[in-house]
């Protein structure tokens, strides 16, 4: 009896709280959607050049490219099921030694669209300054 007389007094205030100010409950529902994830949307919209974070879980290792720029690449997936190829410039920035499937990074970086989900480059320093910098991060440790 208690549980339900707690959940009549919270739903209660929260349509109290609403008939006050609508927007808040719009602005929370905003902020939960996946609609509203850059990457997401970025994906969606079918965009590349967009600057974004975010964090995922590595899925699959792949071989570096070392044709022109040295890339370290690797797949990860993101808690929206998205999957992105990294793309980790290891001539301007530390390669990540440690990395394993199963590992979950942070990201920073450019976002290029693709059919399989989307590419994250730039991870790195610009020597240049003309660019934005972007990291990895990686069990403690920034790779830029």
């Amino acid at each position: 009896m208690k549980k339900i007389l707690l959940v009549v007094v919270i739903a209660i205030v929260s349509y109290g709280i609403y008939q006050q100010n609508p927007s808040v409950l719009s602005s929370f529902l905003g902020q939960v959607s996946h609609n509203e994830d850059p990457i997401r949307k970025a994906y969606e919209n079918r965009e590349s050049d967009v600057q974004v974070r975010g964090e995922g879980e590595v899925i699959r290792l792949l071989a570096d490219d070392n044709d022109g720029s040295r890339h370290q690449k690797f797949i990860i997936r993101l808690s929206t099921g998205q999957t992105l190829l990294m793309a980790h410039n290891i001539d301007l920035a530390p390669r990540i030694n440690t990395l394993s499937e199963g590992d979950r990074i942070e990201f920073y970086g450019e976002y290029e669209w693709n059919s399989k989900g989307g590419v994250i480059h730039w991870t790195h320093h610009d020597p240049n300054g003309t660019h934005v910098g972007g990291w990895i991060k990686h069990r403690g440790k920034t790779y830029e």
